[in-house]
């Protein structure tokens, strides 16, 4: 009997309470120190917009800001200055401060999701190097979740795209523009250290224009005004631009002065490059007299 009651008795014992310091901490919400302003908040909340009132929105400005830069202090790690972050929470406490309603409740319950709206937002909109469009970016954060939570699991290697596609519920399209964006929050720098097995930086990987298209389309655009030619001009601009003969030397071999060769020439390329200018429409004779 004796053993029974002292069983009954150390089922129904509670726990004692935690008191003192103890107990304090355990009720502390990370907000309990926020300042105690609802009074000048009444007052802000009926004055007109003024110089009074500007001077009341500083004051709960200054008292609320450690509030802000604490929040602020969350999103670090993420590629933002600290101190960028806290101008963009306390832009934030701004707004939360101009649109509180004192009969709605406490100011933090309505300043702390407006500060955060705001730091996420400005991750969203300003501080991707490849903006993307906010589709884009949720699948960007969908398909790095997924990734985490499959590369988690045991003895599992990096996941596919149709093993993603089937976690998430995706199409594979979507999975695929998901990576994509994944790289497109910060750019490579062109100066970065070379990770190519032949030591190249990446700027030096990048081409250049080149000049031989322009070339080309120089080429295709002149040839039908020069299939036209008579034989002897045709003749003339061979030797002189593809084999590279002087206007003496070609004179020489069609038996005219070097004068006539320069006109010749002169001549003869105002008219192909007049032709190619108006397009093929122009069926004109490019004949020189």
């Amino acid at each position: 009997m004796l053993t029974d009651r002292v069983t009954r008795t150390d089922r129904t014992a509670r726990p004692a309470r935690p008191t003192g310091r103890r107990q304090a901490s355990r009720r502390r919400h990370p907000h309990d120190d926020a300042p105690a302003t609802h009074d000048l908040f009444v007052r802000f909340h009926g004055l007109e917009p003024g110089h009074e009132r500007d001077l009341l929105c500083e004051e709960l400005l200054q008292a609320w800001l450690p509030m802000a830069h604490r929040i602020a202090g969350r999103f670090r790690g993420k590629g933002e200055a600290l101190e960028d972050l806290q101008q963009i929470a306390a832009l934030g406490l701004l707004k939360a401060l101009q649109g509180y309603d004192p009969e709605r409740g406490a100011f933090e319950s309505y300043a702390v999701p407006t500060i955060t709206g705001e730091l996420r937002r400005h991750f969203r909109d300003h501080a991707w190097d490849v903006h993307v469009p906010r589709r884009v970016q949720d699948l960007r954060n969908t398909v790095r979740t997924a990734r985490r939570e499959l590369a988690l699991r045991p003895g599992s290697p990096e996941p596919t795209v149709a093993q993603l596609a089937r976690h998430t519920g995706l199409s594979e399209q979507a999975v695929l523009d998901g990576q994509r964006a994944l790289n497109s929050y910060r750019a490579i720098s062109l100066d970065a250290e070379p990770a190519r097995e032949d030591g190249l930086s990446l700027a030096e990987t990048l081409g250049a224009p080149d000049p031989a298209y322009d070339l080309v389309v120089d080429r295709l655009a002149a040839k039908p005004g020069i299939e036209k030619l008579p034989r002897r001009e045709r003749t003339v601009l061979y030797l002189r631009f593809f084999e590279g003969l002087t206007q003496s030397r070609i004179a020489e071999q069609i038996g005219v002065s070097q004068m006539q060769v320069c006109r010749l020439i002169a001549q003869t390329c105002s008219r192909i490059r007049e032709q190619a200018a108006n397009g093929p429409e122009n069926d004109g004779s490019c004949r020189v007299a």
